[in-house]
């Protein structure tokens, strides 16, 4: 099984709203995931992020790989240090 961290989208047709998840490869995007660790709202100015920062450098530690989004997002939150 391989954990992806990655977003899960709700809202409504056209104003979209995320949940950052950690879910396993396999299932569906809006499908089952493990944990809820975090929201994300692109429709703010600026982009309004919510994390659980404690279970995000745990799962990270697990093995937990971030999708090319999130990795970006938790850039932007100083979780995720880009190698030199």
């Amino acid at each position: 099984m391989s954990v992806k961290i990655r977003l899960a989208r709700h809202g409504a047709k056209k104003r979209p709203f995320y949940r950052i998840v950690i879910a396993d490869s396999e299932s569906p995007r809006d499908g089952r995931f493990l944990e809820a660790i975090g929201t994300y709202n692109p429709l703010k100015e600026p982009a309004e992020v919510t994390l659980k920062t404690e279970r995000v450098k745990y799962w990270m530690d697990k093995g937990a790989l971030p999708t090319t989004t999130v990795k970006n997002l938790l850039k932007k939150e100083g979780l995720f240090a880009s190698p030199a």
